[in-house]
């Protein structure tokens, strides 16, 4: 046979073994490996298809319970409707602990999904290298001279231009083989991103997960209080919201009177302009207006606005010590609450500790470095702790029921920093121990006028 045949068998073996797909060259044993590990993805997408589906019958009764708590909300409070709402509330968050193991099953599913892909990626990789290396080196060992002497040696220039047309052939194989094997690189680089990203949601969530049991154990412990200091009695249970009532206004009062002595200066010069948009919501999904009504899709809603007249909702810094110092938003109990600017945790305090302390219940603030602080009041549950820098965002605890309330919600407030002080209350008659946020009157500032 002459070089230049032996040159055109040469490039037709090459270029059909590089046209072949990479499955195609692997040994029986390794093709039945493969072709397992396919049936192996299938089944888990399967199973994350079914977890999806269970997710959303889940999702679909946590909204019947929050109708319901919606709905108890409305009526008188009585010791059976407190009873109850705890009892949906506890219900709704056993439903939300379901749904959170269901996302970790599958996120563990998808982490074990994208190795397989990364196995077959690697090995498709492994292929295209194995197969642009030999390529040259078989044609070399075929022809047993150089392409540029083989060409020169041509009996005919067409016979040189079929060789020619043979090696063009073989350098497009090359590059095809060249382009899937970068693809290849890629789409590794991606599924092991993708892993990177699967693992920190598992982190999330198995401390969410954790997070909901012990807000749960607080609802069981909160109706055992409840039915204690009641007795089981209506006419006590009454009695029991008359002096809760009481006892907040003393404090109220106390607190105005402490803070119309302050006399903090606020420069309206080191805060950020009104209508900036510098906060973020504290809770995901919120709808930025009065509460629509309970079939709605928003997981929260303003209920309360700041200051006591409507001119104050549309302008800052109009408190006067006897309105709402901050927004309310509906929020069923255990709702991540989020960090609405990075800045540090100054306060981490729960006044309940305190018989008689009825004011934010479980509450924090974070100092930012503009200028603002921002209180978030009557949580369930904490996750930070004093000194923490966190991030616009960061799950930083849970909206809860505890201090004073007539419902689970959120209270959200915006302060001028420089105007205000987290005190200790050592001579307190209500709340001596506790340790709770003041301000001076000009430091609080409207919320919706920088979300």
């Amino acid at each position: 046979m002459t070089h230049a045949n032996k040159l055109s068998a040469a490039i037709l073996i090459i270029v059909v073994t590089l046209l072949l797909p990479p499955s195609s060259l692997l040994l029986p044993a390794l093709r039945a490996k493969a072709q397992s590990t396919t049936t192996a993805t299938a089944d888990l997408q399967a199973k994350i298809d079914q977890r999806n589906s269970d997710i959303a019958n889940l999702e679909s009764q946590i909204k019947s319970y929050q109708k319901q708590i919606d709905t108890l909300g409305t009526q008188a409070a009585t010791l059976s409707a407190a009873i109850k709402s705890i009892d949906l509330n506890r219900k709704q968050l056993e439903a939300k602990i379901a749904v959170t193991q269901d996302q970790i099953s599958t996120k563990n599913d998808e982490v074990l999904q994208l190795g397989m892909q990364i196995d077959r990626k690697q090995g498709n990789i492994e292929d295209d290298q194995r197969i642009i290396r030999q390529t040259f080196v078989t044609l070399e060992q075929q022809v047993g001279q150089s392409v540029p002497y083989i060409l020169l040696g041509s009996a005919s220039i067409s016979q040189a231009l079929d060789d020619l047309t043979s090696l063009q052939a073989l350098e497009q194989s090359v590059h095809d083989r060249i382009g899937s094997l970068n693809r290849d690189k890629s789409s590794l680089e991606t599924n092991r991103q993708a892993v990177i990203r699967a693992k920190n949601d598992l982190l999330a969530l198995n401390r969410q997960l954790s997070d909901q049991r012990a807000i749960v154990l607080s609802t069981v412990a909160q109706k055992n209080a409840i039915l204690k200091q009641t007795n089981q009695s209506e006419s006590s249970y009454r009695q029991l919201l008359a002096t809760k009532k009481s006892e907040e206004a003393a404090m109220q009062a106390e607190i105005n009177q402490y803070e119309a002595q302050l006399h903090l200066s606020v420069n309206a010069s080191q805060i950020p302009h009104t209508g900036s948009g510098v906060l973020a919501w504290p809770l995901d999904n919120t709808y930025p207006k009065d509460c629509p009504p309970p079939s709605n899709n928003f997981a929260s809603c303003i209920t309360q606005y700041f200051g006591n007249t409507d001119f104050s909702t549309a302008n800052p810094q109009v408190y006067n010590g006897s309105g709402h110092p901050g927004v309310d938003f509906r929020a069923p109990i255990g709702t991540p609450v989020k960090a609405a600017l990075s800045g540090v945790i100054v306060g981490v305090e729960n006044t309940d500790l305190y018989p008689g302390c009825y004011s934010y219940g479980k509450w924090i603030m974070i100092k930012h470095e503009n200028g603002l602080s921002t209180l978030y009041g009557h949580l369930s549950l904490q996750s930070v702790i004093v000194g923490q820098q966190v991030t616009t965002g960061e799950l930083i605890g849970y909206s809860g029921n505890t201090g004073y309330t007539t419902g689970p919600h959120l209270h959200f407030g915006v302060y001028a920093t420089a105007g205000t002080v987290i005190k200790l209350f050592t001579q307190s008659k209500h709340c001596q121990g506790a340790t709770i946020p003041v301000a001076d009157f000009s430091a609080y500032l409207n919320p919706l006028s920088y979300l």
